[in-house]
């Protein structure tokens, strides 16, 4: 019988990336939303600390094992943002939220030319077997492009189609999805957790 594991999320889409790696080691991915588990405030300063917090959040009140990820886009040329406050970074959540993101990025990065453009998405996913484990599985993934001065691509969400991926010649959003989630930074976070799983 499979052990059940709460993925602080309700992303279906993570539920089902999660559930792939997670399988082949004697586990089935709830997510939180299907226990009533809402989203705790993410008071972190890194994406290793709101992951830890999120699957400590899920662990508690559902008493399983917990696996949570934290995930943005940091931009060199603006010191990192939007960072943590990615999926927020111009203030507003909710449908239209990934569009007003893109262009307050775009309006940021009005005046940096295109070889100041560097950025990389970055995922940390953190898993837990109880609310109090003091040594976490963390495992970190990046994927590094640059920022384009105009959208390109359907595909995707967030800012997918800003992302240049110099490796793949389009930006995420021009991928298809099964090949982007063979090479973006989840995949890769992905990757790291399931080596630590077998070899921890």
């Amino acid at each position: 019988m499979k052990q059940k594991i709460v993925l602080a999320t309700g992303n279906q889409g993570k539920v089902k990336e999660m559930s792939d790696v997670l399988a082949d080691f004697g586990f089935e991915v709830v997510a939180q939303t299907e226990l009533g588990i809402e989203s705790p405030e993410e008071t972190g300063l890194t994406f290793v600390e709101n992951a830890i917090l999120k699957a400590r959040h899920a662990a508690k009140i559902s008493g399983l094992p917990a696996i949570a990820d934290d995930s943005g886009l940091v931009v060199k040329a603006l010191g990192g943002e939007p960072g943590l406050y990615s999926a927020r970074y111009a203030g507003v959540d909710g449908e239209h939220a990934d569009a007003r993101n893109r262009a307050k990025l775009l309006q940021e990065m009005a005046r940096i030319p295109a070889e100041g453009r560097q950025a990389k998405f970055v995922s940390c996913i953190v898993m837990l077997q109880h609310e109090k484990d003091p040594s976490p599985l963390i495992a970190e993934g990046e994927c590094s492009g640059s920022i384009l001065f105009e959208e390109r691509g359907e595909n995707g969400f967030g800012y997918d189609s800003l992302f240049f991926s110099p490796q793949q010649g389009c930006t995420f959003a021009e991928l298809e999805t099964a090949a982007k989630k063979k090479i973006s930074h989840r995949a890769n976070a992905l990757a790291v957790l399931k080596h630590k799983l077998v070899t921890d």
